[in-house]
Formats: structure tokens, C-alpha cells, sequence
């Protein structure tokens, strides 16, 4: 058994069920906890204000907490979180030198640039004698484990799910990297060290305070429990912005606050369409995991090659338009609103806000894909790109190119008496219900009498959407005979 080691959290804001720190506290007598606030990352920030750093600063401080208790309560001198502010390639092997650690201890990240990061801290920390140890837990299946017959990596998520079912055993379900029972090797934190505020990083507060979203494992596990009472009409309600139909999560997933294994394990309690919906849900979460993995190139080109070579619009004023919610088209702008305002964006309008940038004004998926990464609470690459690119058609498994939506037809469809469309755009408080949709059908005489102007109180629809439709068309046809 190792004297000291050093756990590295990164993805895993949680002391139950953390397989890093499960397998060092097996192995080690006195066990350290380090978070890094990543340099590389947060100077590429473009808000101070960024939801995300206080949602990590928040729960971090909660993990502090939860990890003195579990050392008090084995008999220990209590513990907690070290801070790191920096390049981890530095403050890692520094840190782990520091504390006279034989070892670090991570969960393993499948993006391109923390594969590169976490090559070069393991060289430096091998070049100081100390091991580096990277355990599986923000997925169920990782890599190659879920594999063609003939070896390949799935590029179809329907087949994938069979696979992923049919490889899922009582062994990946039981699955719990328990602490308690462990928690005496956790090491007290040294004297001096305290948790930063947001100042101190660089920061400044947000408005998550005001939003419906606590931080922390307790968050999590809070919003588990709600979930699993209304898990049964997952399947029913979960297209409907207006209507609480799906988890809400997504942020606690990203930051490992919850772990995957606790969620499919609720999933798989319950029978029913609900549970079994939800629970593709997440395989399609590892679908597109595994797809980075398998096929880093994603990250800032097109999946399909053939599609690479799409001319996309140069339309800076469309792109801003689109941005802010003033595109004429309620639902559009209604969720790119809802985005601004809370970092938070439903499932289904990520989907049409997605079709409306690439297929109604013809711009390049990369410069949404951007836009979402700047302001989602829960952005993750592998699942931002993937859905980008589906809703692109430059992706795998993508809507096929020629099927385009039409945003009044969603709207209709799935905020049917405009009660989420008015949440966020309150210019449109007066407008029938039978013009919410489209208020530019509205005769001038309606227009003034609901205190609504189109082009005056809000903004006439930027582009044509029947025009639009034949553009696309005609875009994605060109490319595929210029590709042959």
C-alpha cells in the first residue's frame, strides 16, 4: 500500500460514487484531493460572469464539506479540497511533489485537448518517479468497448444502443464506487490552504443564484429524486419546452456532481416507455463520447468528408440576429432568449435553433457550435458537437440534409398555446394565440391592436423560410457533386 496519493478532480464534483477516489482510497494511507482551475480554459472565457466557474466554485466548496465529514466520521482530523489556479501540467507534478505522492489518480476525459494535457502531466510526473492512474467513470462504456462485429466503431446510434443494452450486464448495473467505508485514508488539508472566492480566480458573480439550480451533490441528487416521481411521461412530455418534462441534469452530468452509473441505475428501477426513453438518452450522451474518441477530427470539421466542402453563407448581421433572438421567428428566438438569460436550452429547441442557423440562414454550424459552447451551463464537447453536426447533416447519424424544419410548423407543434414563446419574449404578451406562431400574418389593423408592430415591436422574419428551404438544397447538391 502506497504512503500518499494525490486525486485529481476534474469531471467528478462528488465524494460517492468517484472511482478515482475510490480505487486511492484502496491503495493509499493518506489520501489528498486536488481541484485545478484551469488556466488554458478559463482564459479562453469570454464572460467574467461565467455560470459555470461559480457553478464549479460552489460545489466544489460543497465536496469540501462533504469530505471533512466522512474523515471526521472514520476517526480522522477531517479534510477537504486543495485549490490549484494555473496550468495543471505544472501544478500537478508540483503538488504531487509537494505532498510526497507515489501516485495521481484521475477519471479518465475523452476530449482531444484533455487527452494532450493529461499525456503531458503523466511524462512529468513520470520523469519524477510518480505514477499516473486514470480510472473510467464519466461513462459507462469507453473507447473500444462497444464495438462493430468486425471491429469498427459505430457511427449509427440505433445499433450502437442495441450494442451498449446487449453489453450491459448485473456487474456494469451493481457498479457503486463506494467511500464511506474508506474515507479514514483521506488526508487533512494543510493549514494555509483555503478555498478561493470568485475575485480571486478572476471572477465575478453570475446570476445563478437567481436561477432554479443548485450546485452540488445535493443539487443532483435533489433533482434525481424530483425526477424519477414524473420518469413514467418522460417519453410523453420531454419535446415540450413549456411543460417539465425532462430532468434537468445535464449541468450535474457535465460536472460529475451525479454520477452516470447513479442515473442508469434509476432508469433501469423503472419499466415503462418513460425509463426506457431516458435511458437512450444517456447511450446517446456515450454515443457521441465514444464518436469523439474514435473520430477526433470533429472537433472543427465535418464527419463526412463530402460535407466539408458546403459553402456556407458570410452573413454577420444573420448570425447576430440569430444570436440575440431577433430573427422574426418566435420560437427561435424565444430559445436563443432563454439561452442568453440562463445558460439552459430545451433538448428540442438545441434541434431548431440549430436547423434555423445552418438550413434557414445557410451559416456555418461551427460558429453555433461556438455560440452554445460560450453559453451552456451544461456544454460538453462531444454532445455539442454531435448534436451541431446532426442538425447540420455534416454528422453521423445526422437528420438526413434534405429534411429541413420549419420553425412555425415546430412551433405549432410543440408550444402549441405559445406559453413558452411568451415566457421570453414578452413583446408578444398580446398577440392571439392563432398568431403567436407568426405574428407577421397578422393584418396592420390586429398588429396595433395587440401592441404588437412587426418590424416596429418586433423584429419581421430575416429570411423567407420556403426560399431559404430551396437554397439549402440547392447548397447541400452542389457539394455532393463537387465531391463526387
Amino acid at each position: 500500500m502506497s504512503d500518499a496519493v494525490l486525486v485529481w478532480l476534474r469531471r467528478d464534483l462528488r465524494a460517492d460514487d468517484n472511482a478515482a477516489l475510490h480505487h486511492a482510497l484502496k491503495r493509499a494511507r493518506r489520501v489528498h484531493c486536488v481541484f485545478v482551475f484551469d488556466t488554458t480554459i478559463l482564459d479562453r472565457l469570454q464572460d467574467r460572469d461565467d455560470r459555470r466557474v461559480e457553478f464549479i466554485l460552489a460545489s466544489l466548496i460543497e465536496l469540501d464539506g462533504r469530505l471533512s465529514d466522512l474523515s471526521r466520521r472514520a476517526g480522522g482530523a477531517g479534510s477537504g479540497v486543495i485549490v490549484r489556479y494555473g496550468d495543471p501540467v505544472d501544478r500537478i507534478p508540483a503538488l504531487a511533489l509537494d505532498l510526497g505522492a507515489s501516485a495521481v489518480h484521475c477519471n479518465g476525459d475523452y476530449e482531444p485537448d484533455a487527452l494532450r494535457r493529461d499525456d503531458e502531466v503523466s511524462q512529468r510526473l513520470a520523469q519524477l518517479g510518480i505514477a499516473f492512474q486514470a480510472h473510467k467513470d464519466q461513462v459507462v462504456f469507453e473507447k473500444d468497448e462497444v464495438l462493430t462485429r468486425d471491429g469498427r466503431p459505430y457511427a449509427v446510434y440505433t445499433p450502437y444502443r442495441r450494442a451498449w443494452m446487449a453489453r450491459f450486464g448485473a456487474g456494469d448495473a451493481a457498479c457503486q464506487y463506494g467511500t464511506d467505508a474508506l474515507a479514514a485514508t483521506l488526508a487533512p488539508k494543510p493549514d494555509d490552504e483555503a478555498l478561493p472566492g470568485l475575485a480571486d480566480i478572476g471572477f465575478e458573480p453570475s446570476n445563478l443564484a437567481a436561477l432554479p439550480i443548485t450546485p452540488g451533490s445535493r443539487g443532483g441528487q435533489a433533482l434525481l429524486a424530483e425526477f424519477e416521481s414524473r420518469m413514467a411521461r418522460y417519453h410523453e412530455a420531454r419535446d415540450f419546452p413549456a411543460v417539465k418534462g425532462v430532468s434537468y441534469l445535464s449541468v450535474h452530468l457535465r460536472f460529475g456532481t451525479v454520477s452516470i452509473r447513479a442515473l442508469v441505475r434509476a432508469a433501469l428501477a423503472r419499466s415503462g416507455e418513460g425509463a426506457r426513453c431516458w435511458l437512450g438518452e444517456l447511450i446517446w450522451r456515450e454515443f457521441y463520447q465514444q464518436l469523439l474518441w474514435h473520430h477526433p477530427h470533429v472537433v472543427d470539421r465535418a464527419f463526412k468528408p463530402g460535407f466539408e466542402v458546403v459553402r456556407w453563407e458570410d452573413d454577420p448581421a444573420g448570425f447576430d440576429a440569430w444570436c440575440q433572438g431577433r430573427t422574426g421567428y418566435p420560437l427561435v428566438d424565444a430559445a436563443m432568449r432563454q439561452l442568453n438569460t440562463t445558460g439552459y436550452m430545451h433538448n428540442r429547441l438545441r434541434m431548431v435553433t440549430a436547423s434555423f442557423l445552418t438550413k434557414d440562414l445557410g451559416i456555418d454550424w461551427r460558429l453555433g457550435e461556438r455560440y452554445f459552447a460560450r453559453r451552456l451551463n451544461d456544454y460538453d464537447l462531444a454532445a455539442n458537437n454531435g448534436g451541431w453536426q446532426w442538425a447540420a447533416s455534416t454528422g453521423c447519424d445526422a437528420q438526413p440534409w434534405f429534411r429541413i424544419f420549419n420553425p412555425v410548423t415546430q412551433s405549432k407543434k410543440f408550444d402549441a398555446d405559445g406559453r413558452f414563446i411568451r415566457r421570453y419574449l414578452p413583446e408578444l404578451a398580446g398577440v392571439p394565440q392563432r398568431f403567436v406562431h407568426a405574428p407577421w400574418e397578422m393584418a396592420e389593423g390586429q398588429q396595433r391592436a395587440c401592441g404588437c408592430v412587426v418590424g416596429t415591436d418586433y423584429p419581421a422574419p430575416i429570411v423567407d423560410h420556403a426560399e431559404a428551404r430551396s437554397r439549402t438544397l440547392a447548397r447541400f447538391e452542389a457539394a455532393l457533386d463537387a465531391f463526387g
